[in-house]
């Protein structure tokens, strides 16, 4: 996981959050800005790895197909 600056320039933001779970962060003494920080991030990476994965699945796809049929490249030297 992608770890958060905490010399980040940071903007204000208005958010919507269910009100007992406010509650129950508040009383925990959780930063509630740096944990909704730390989702948004985990978020945007999942999203990101999605998007990658559709762009490349093509290449993925004929890379795969290649060592099916050929196998792996180099394979009679790897020690493994």
């Amino acid at each position: 996981m992608r770890k958060l600056a905490l010399n980040a320039v940071r903007q204000p933001a208005n958010l919507s959050i269910d009100s007992k779970l406010m509650k129950e962060a508040k009383g925990l003494d959780v930063n509630v800005s740096r944990a909704a920080e730390a989702g948004i991030a985990e978020a945007v990476a999942a999203e990101k790895a999605r998007l990658w994965k559709l762009e490349n699945r093509a290449t993925i796809e004929a890379w795969n197909e290649y060592v099916e049929k050929h196998g792996i490249p180099l394979e009679e030297h790897r020690q493994f």
